[in-house]
């Protein structure tokens, strides 16, 4: 078993993960499967990597992460944060960097609650005139 070096959580809309970096054999787990598994399309698997990629440490840690509800943007965004705030843990320097690429901000934007009497949040029934 890998040494484990940073565990952090990272949260999108309804998804949340958590992420631990480990010494080891480089790659993902996510919930037991491989990235390219979990996340089918090379767009979302970039998206993925955007952390790593800026602070210039792709493929030098094992990366096992628990994600759990919302759909796949929510996972991708919540894994993302995950990854930038474990790898904040382990090196405080790299802080700068993540922050300026934005990583370590957490996107706080939600579904807005449905209103009665409308179809959606804002979304009024259709009128009709006759």
């Amino acid at each position: 078993m890998a040494d484990q070096l940073a565990r952090a959580t990272g949260r999108r809309k309804r998804s949340v993960a958590q992420v631990r970096l480990m010494d080891g054999e480089p790659g993902f787990e996510l919930n037991g499967k491989k990235l390219e598994e979990y996340f089918p399309t090379m767009a979302m698997r970039v998206r993925v990597l955007e952390p790593l990629r800026a602070v210039e440490l792709e493929g030098r840690y094992a990366i096992r992460a628990r994600l759990s509800g919302g759909g796949t943007t929510g996972q991708i965004d919540a894994l993302r944060l995950g990854i930038a705030r474990a790898l904040e843990k382990i090196d405080p320097e790299l802080r700068e960097v993540l922050k300026k690429g934005g990583f370590l901000t957490r996107d706080a934007r939600r579904v807005e609650p449905k209103k009665y009497g409308l179809r959606k949040a804002r979304r009024a029934p259709q009128y009709t005139k006759r």
